[in-house]
């Protein structure tokens, strides 16, 4: 018996994972549609959550360091000249 006849290995495109592709977006498709009044009710306090967590890990979007940044401009200024 050769080992080649038999795969051990499934791929992407074997019907195993075709039908748990299926499985899993209708799964998908009925728990948004059935709990979506619950994520909607939720969604303006998400919004609210993220505008504190948006400063935490991101910042201002600008460099903290006072006169630091406007020698650094100088220094840019100078060098393009």
């Amino acid at each position: 018996m050769n080992h080649s006849d038999h795969p051990s290995k499934l791929t992407w495109a074997s019907p195993t994972y075709i039908v748990l592709f299926g499985f899993l977006v209708v799964i998908g498709f009925f728990l948004i549609t059935e709990h979506a009044a619950h994520l909607l009710g939720i969604l303006p306090w998400l919004l609210l959550l993220a505008c504190p967590l948006i400063h935490i890990f991101h910042g201002h979007g600008h460099h903290h360091g006072g006169d630091s940044d406007d020698k650094g401009k100088e220094n840019q200024e100078t060098h393009h000249h």
